[in-house]
């Protein structure tokens, strides 16, 4: 059973199961990555099939890819259908990234599989990779696209980026070409639901790449989202329901962006809603326990149906409620304070 001394102390990700094994270093220090140097002109995508695909097509194609190719007009697809393994990670992810900017206070946006773009020196697209979702931490500060991709050298890079290893092996080339890009932060998911076409030596985990001085080091907590560690990130993804030990991880990574940054829930529009919400009844609970405690009878729905009385501050809301004669006094005395 989880205490709250285990959530304030959570500094450890949690033991593996029988059919996972830790993938993140021990220590808090970072450990050199594996990413090879990748060779753009022979991408090696375990998982996928080349496909023809002209430049002048990019924009109606209907499909996803891993990765284009505008030498050879060339798109490598997955070969086997994506399903539940693939999407849900990136899905939970967008709902995750949802409860941790409440929690902080102002927004994190997330885009999906949005185009990731090398352009050439004519301003034409040269290469283009797609993850399964690109996550903006602080979006409001970004340099974004309008409309198209995110393109490299003209747009801020997402703060974390998310592959799902379901039926591939990113780290044989596509790391490596995150990593010549200058991607800050890449997640590298292996779901916990196998199935055959997974890829040979595969095994469940999330790894935490940082890029630290132009290369890779893989790192057992977030940079982008501090205290919010490798194991516990997988854990979540991979639950069958959102446990509530997910949810006050996801709080106080949340806390801990809005301590850095001076925000919290009641700067979060909708979150502020709910909480105006719960004060406006407690005060109106009150004043009706004030006058019923001084033998006045109240009519129900007081005093939510007095005119003017959620508009009235609350000292004189009290004032009133402590002088009056009658719930009609009352009234009154809210109209005529």
């Amino acid at each position: 059973m989880h205490t709250e001394d285990d959530l304030a102390a959570d500094l450890r990700p949690p033991p593996p199961s029988p059919r996972r094994q830790a993938r993140t270093a021990p220590a808090a220090a970072l450990s050199v990555s594996s990413a090879p140097t990748p060779d753009p002109s022979a991408p090696d995508l375990p998982g996928c099939r080349p496909v023809r695909l002209k430049r002048r097509d990019l924009d109606t194609w209907d499909g996803r890819f891993e990765y284009w190719d505008g030498d050879t007009e060339t798109a490598w697809v997955m070969r086997d259908p994506t399903g539940i393994p693939h999407e849900q990670p990136s899905a939970r992810l967008v709902g995750f990234c949802t409860l941790i900017a409440a929690a902080r206070g102002s927004s994190i946006q997330c885009f999906g599989s949005t185009d990731l773009e090398l352009r050439d020196d004519r301003g034409e697209r040269h290469r283009i990779l797609q993850a399964d979702q690109c996550v903006y931490v602080y979006p409001g500060r970004a340099r974004l696209p309008q409309d198209g991709g995110i393109v490299v050298g003209e747009h801020d890079l997402p703060d974390v980026v998310l592959e799902v290893d379901h039926t591939t092996d990113v780290r044989r080339w596509k790391l490596g070409m995150y990593e010549s890009w200058g991607f800050p932060e890449v997640w590298v998911e292996v779901p916990e639901r196998w199935t055959r076409s997974r890829a040979r030596g595969r095994v469940p985990g999330l790894t935490i790449h940082v890029l630290e001085a132009g290369r890779y080091r893989e790192s057992p907590v977030s940079a982008a989202f501090p205290d919010w560690r490798a194991g516990a990130i997988h854990e979540a993804l991979n639950e069958a329901e959102v446990s509530g030990w997910t949810h006050a991880r996801l709080a106080r990574v949340g806390r801990t962006l809005g301590a850095r940054d001076g925000t919290g829930p009641d700067d979060h529009h909708f979150l502020r809603s709910f909480r105006d919400e719960g004060r406006d009844e407690g005060r109106a609970e009150m004043v009706r326990q004030m006058l019923v405690s001084r033998g006045i009878s109240v009519s129900e729905g007081f005093p939510a149906n007095v005119p003017g009385f959620g508009e009235s501050p609350t000292d004189a809301a009290v004032a009133a409620a402590l002088a009056c004669k009658s719930e009609q006094d009352f009234h009154a005395r809210i109209r005529n304070p």
